[in-house]
């Protein structure tokens, strides 16, 4: 997956106490990022995914009668796509007209420097960068027969450095990780706190580390899809502490995606949709406001297609509330442990937008977008737009709390699941399948 001097600090508040809530997310996709010895990063959605065939979605009227156009999921495995390309160089001649000297032409120079470019809040992208880089680290893990390299990005001042869970994944039960620090060469041993696989998240430290520069977490619940991004990592693993920078827009918000490496896949949801170039070795790395505040964590790149389609542009970030959400049990050395169990429906929680724009007369709770045909939802009749508020006896105030109940329960298990559908309150019970494959 992937990755990537003025000091910044981190926010005011210490980021281990403070959860705001996930705004927008999606029962039933993947990550992608996984890397072999290549650079972990942004892996193809579908690349977790295992093969299987894509979930076909069904029941799309309540939605799409009010104008929503439907979704299609990312759920076959997309192979890691790496394009090399020769570019002949083009040298132009100019002369000054009517000029000319001994040798026939005369060619104009000028010592300026260039001109950084500048982002709506007014900051220009060199300063951004050099705001927010020695914030960046990239991680390289040994283990299991494997070497896997990645982003991370420092959250404390003690050493503290948030990531992707699969970019460490080989180190647990016995491995190591390093990381190099932006401008360094030096690799420095750090410790696995804690993981979270469901999310994607996890928490390492910095061996004997103080002082260190902390990002900023920025409002990822305030997003909107247009605006300015800047994505930093650890790119194809190219040289550890040199990190690759590169600029685009939120191309959409709440998106759900399936991807993998070959040894795992897992379903992500509430991602953010980003242009900006995002690619193995990515992973973990901060998804930037125009200010320099991390307002996600780069996680997963589309690929290609089975069919040889080939994606463009198209990659994944965490948002960052989901992960100040996880940062307290994962400072207490959870280790989330997902049973596999699948209830098939891709979901959003619920925010002001969705209540505006669908007129839902509830402010919470996780919003089915879509039902997939075969699943225990739709065997249970959830439909499009039906709002989830509990889970047995669970209040599900947004849709990681779906992911979250869910995760705790085992293929073929029963559960009662409380639905809003526009006016009525109705009890459902779903039999969980299994994950696809």
């Amino acid at each position: 997956m992937p990755a990537a001097s003025s000091d910044v600090t981190s926010s005011a508040a210490d980021p281990f106490d403070s959860a705001p809530p996930v705004v927008a997310s999606s029962v039933n996709s993947a990550q992608s990022d996984g890397g072999a010895a290549s650079g972990d990063g942004g892996e193809p959605v579908g690349g977790h995914a295992s093969g299987g065939t894509t979930p076909h979605y069904v029941d799309a009227l309540p939605l799409s009668s009010q104008g929503r156009t439907a979704r299609m999921p990312w759920s076959s495995r997309i192979s890691l796509l790496l394009v090399a390309a020769l570019v002949g160089g083009l040298a132009g001649h100019y002369s000054a007209p009517g000029s000319s000297n001994s040798s026939g032409f005369t060619v104009n120079t000028v010592n300026t420097a260039p001109g950084g470019a500048v982002l709506p809040s007014g900051m220009s992208i060199p300063a951004l960068v050099e705001k927010v880089i020695p914030s960046v680290v990239s991680i390289d893990v040994k283990g299991q027969g494997s070497e896997d390299q990645g982003t991370g990005m420092i959250v404390t001042s003690n050493g503290y450095v948030v990531t992707n869970n699969h970019v460490i994944a080989a180190a647990v039960g016995g491995g190591t990780i390093t990381v190099t620090r932006t401008g360094s060469t030096k690799s420095l041993p750090a410790t696995l706190v804690g993981t979270n696989p469901i999310d994607d998240v996890a928490l390492i430290r910095i061996n004997g580390a103080s002082g260190l520069p902390s990002v900023t977490l920025g409002n990822s619940n305030a997003l909107v899809a247009g605006d300015a991004v800047v994505a930093i990592g650890n790119a194809l693993g190219l040289a550890a502490g040199t990190p690759t920078v590169t600029q685009g827009i939120v191309s959409a918000l709440g998106r759900t995606v399936t991807a993998g490496t070959s040894a795992s896949s897992e379903t992500l949801n509430n991602m953010i949709q980003t242009d900006a170039a995002i690619n193995p070795g990515n992973s973990g790395g901060p998804l930037l406001d125009s200010r320099g505040n991390v307002i996600g964590m780069n996680t997963a790149v589309a690929g290609t297609l089975p069919d040889g389609t080939s994606a463009q542009n198209i990659g994944f970030a965490i948002p960052v509330a989901t992960i100040q959400s996880l940062l307290k049990s994962l400072k207490a050395g959870a280790s989330v442990v997902n049973h596999g169990a699948f209830i098939g429906v891709e979901i959003m929680s619920m925010s002001p937008e969705l209540q505006l724009q669908y007129g839902f007369t509830i402010s919470s709770g996780a919003v089915v977008m879509s039902v997939i045909s075969g699943s225990g939802a739709s065997a249970a009749g959830v439909k499009q737009g039906d709002i989830i508020v509990k889970i047995d006896g669970t209040k599900i105030a947004s849709a990681q709390d779906v992911t979250s109940v869910i995760s705790l329960k085992h293929p073929g298990d029963n559960i009662k699941v409380m639905v809003v559908r526009g006016k009525q309150h109705l009890s459902l019970t779903i039999t969980l399948g299994s994950q696809p494959g």
